[in-house]
């Protein structure tokens, strides 16, 4: 993993870095700059960053309500990918989840992200439903995953050995 990274819980005054990288990384499905800033303040919603060297690397929020979670958003920049730092978002925010009294999570993702979609199954999320054409303006459809709480994360070396 990169040296000098660290996560933190984030807040409204990181909201111009979260949009700069949204803007990087989901591109045409980017959030808006006021999204981003409610979804930072409002209520039943945790955000955390990833730092390097003072600067903003990726992001992830939940929302929980009852016994329930719905990961809002996971981004990781893309010097980053593969190193295990989207994961390390993921149980974050699933810690905060269950610190919460949550006992599933829920999530949607992109149907034509299988890195995603990877490291959900690989965290024990499964597929519900699809969301026909979800996201726009691309039309891609959204898999709709659900876990239950805590997380239980499969390992690799025992799904190579079957």
């Amino acid at each position: 993993m990169s040296a000098n990274v660290m996560l933190a819980p984030a807040a409204e005054s990181d909201a111009a870095a979260v949009f700069a990288l949204e803007q990087q990384i989901f591109t045409e499905d980017a959030w808006s700059l006021a999204l981003i800033k409610d979804e930072l303040t409002a209520s039943y919603r945790r955000y955390f960053k990833l730092e390097q060297d003072a600067k903003l690397v990726g992001y992830a929020g939940v929302l929980v309500v009852g016994d329930e979670a719905d990961v809002q958003t996971i981004a990781v920049s893309a010097e980053l990918r593969g190193q295990g730092w989207g994961k390390k978002l993921l149980q974050r925010l699933a810690d905060e989840a269950v610190s919460q009294g949550a006992k599933q999570i829920f999530l949607e993702v992109r149907a034509d992200n299988p890195a995603a979609i990877g490291l959900y199954q690989h965290s024990g999320f499964k597929q519900i439903a699809v969301r026909p054409q979800y996201y726009q303006p691309a039309g891609v459809d959204a898999l709709i995953m659900r876990a239950q709480l805590p997380l239980k994360w499969k390992e690799i070396a025992d799904a190579q050995n079957r």
